[in-house]
């Protein structure tokens, strides 16, 4: 049986990149939601843990409403790209960020919160910027934990259907992930094709949940 690897590919290269970025904006999110009290911020924590209770049919359909080709932001990423959004392998990424980032806002938060206080008031007495202090204390003492997390991220990532299959669709050899792949197997009635991604996809799984927990160990060990 000749097996086509290509979502396999892809899913990890949607999942490496959506990772990537959603690391970036969590840690921002985190930074904000654990260091700053302002308007809104209740709205705020609220809304990043919204996409874990949400069925994903309605982030799906959202994120749609949102980036569609009618939208304004859909507009301006085919003005600046010159071809739509939705419904291309960069679809992917932006679902899977939608299931990334709340898991690493609030890991990173507890993270950044659990970091001595001591510490940053020490290096803003000693002339450190805020954004000094963050670099070079508070994130260097919350790394692992917030390492731990990304791997996590990147196993959730890794897996995720419903958004994908709404924005991304379900395109052989364009945006076929490995989620998307199994149930097409399933559905045409390809049980070996089905088997063998599902065994992969597990296993792979398994070696990342793996490493995330080792992670989380040394972190508790100090």
């Amino acid at each position: 049986m000749a097996i086509d690897w290509f979502p396999l590919w892809l899913s990890l290269r949607v999942a490496s990149l959506a990772t990537l970025l959603s690391l970036v904006l969590g840690l921002w999110l985190a930074y904000l939601l654990a260091n700053r009290r302002f308007r809104g911020r209740e709205v705020l924590d609220a809304a990043v843990v919204l996409p874990l209770v949400l069925p994903p049919t309605v982030l799906g359909y959202y994120l749609l409403v949102l980036l569609g080709r009618e939208s304004p932001l859909g507009r301006l990423y085919e003005w600046i790209f010159g071809a739509p959004l939705v419904f291309t392998w960069q679809a992917a990424v932006v679902a899977a960020m939608v299931h990334a980032i709340p898991l690493l806002v609030i890991s990173a938060r507890a993270a950044l919160e659990s970091v001595d206080r001591s510490y940053e008031r020490a290096a803003r007495n000693l002339g450190a910027s805020e954004w000094r202090v963050f670099w070079k204390v508070s994130l260097p003492l919350a790394r692992r934990s917030i390492m731990a997390v990304s791997v996590l991220a990147f196993a959730r990532t890794l897996g995720d259907f419903g958004i994908t299959i709404m924005i991304a669709g379900n395109i052989p050899g364009r945006t076929q992930t490995m989620a998307v792949a199994i149930y097409d197997a399933v559905e045409s009635g390809n049980g070996a094709l089905a088997r063998t991604l599902v065994i992969v996809i597990s296993v792979l799984a398994l070696v990342i949940l793996s490493i995330a927990n080792r992670l989380a160990a040394k972190q508790a060990a100090g």
